[in-house]
């Protein structure tokens, strides 16, 4: 979970209320969606029909966000130690998982700590941010019937959109909607019983070793292991043949790629 300063101003634009207890913006155009929520209570949201700064979990890497996606930042409150909290990106992934899985799309899967994959192609990314203490902004990108190959030839190939996945129209508002719930749930489910279900659950998913090359953050060189899934707090376990177990959390790791 990343923590930033200096948000952007928010819109003058009219809110829209949904369903499940959510109010959201919709704005033409914007930076970021998570900058331009930064401001807004718990239980707020901004959605973008461009984003022009979107970005990943790594600061270099952007995110294109071209029109006919789902480029949306929902505000959270966060109660209590901040460690509780710091499991949101795995719990924001695995609440994405189930709601596009209700939705239809096959071969769906989540790639530590949180990115969705159809095999080996990106459908969804996820980002949150701590810009107060007292919440969190959850970033979620979404790509439905946008083309994100045209801005960055380099993504041909490396990118699943869901309008080739799931046969039918596709509203990026009802698919904020279907978003917005299955992240009030999954709050629920942490403030309520903590990370341990959801943990469990996406162990089970990751039953079977996948080997996978890692980076580590501020260093040059790569090692391979066994990827074994999560630990009780969120950390990946990799299994390498000269040190044994290890463990890691998301801060340590700068890149994960798999290798089969």
């Amino acid at each position: 979970m990343d923590t930033m300063s200096a948000p952007a101003p928010l819109t003058n634009d009219p809110a829209t209320l949904l369903a499940e207890g959510w109010t959201v913006r919709v704005v033409p155009e914007t930076a970021s969606t998570n900058f331009a929520a930064s401001r807004l209570p718990a239980w707020h949201a901004l959605r973008a029909r461009v984003q022009t700064g979107g970005r990943g979990r790594i600061p270099e890497r952007r995110w294109v966000s071209d029109e006919g996606g789902l480029w949306l930042s929902a505000v959270v409150p966060c109660p209590g130690a901040a460690r509780k909290w710091e499991i949101l990106p795995l719990a924001t992934g695995w609440a994405l998982l189930g709601a596009l899985r209700e939705f239809g799309v096959p071969d769906l899967r989540l790639r530590w700590p949180n990115d969705l994959l159809v095999g080996r192609r990106k459908l969804a990314g996820v980002l949150v941010e701590r810009f107060r203490p007292d919440t969190a902004v959850i970033g979620v990108g979404l790509n439905i019937s946008n083309r994100p190959e045209l801005a960055e030839p380099a993504l041909a190939g490396a990118t699943a959109r869901l309008a080739d996945l799931v046969p039918g129209g596709h509203d990026p508002d009802d698919l904020a909607r279907i978003v917005l719930r299955a992240l009030r749930r999954m709050h629920t489910i942490v403030l309520d019983r903590g990370f341990g279900v959801i943990a469990d659950a996406l162990n089970l998913g990751w039953q079977g070793s996948r080997r996978v090359e890692l980076t580590l953050t501020g260093r040059a060189a790569t090692f391979a292991g066994s990827f074994q899934g999560i630990d009780a707090q969120g950390r990946l376990r990799l299994v390498t043949e000269r040190d044994g177990p290890q463990t890691f959390d998301a801060s340590q790791v700068a890149r994960l790629r798999e290798l089969e």
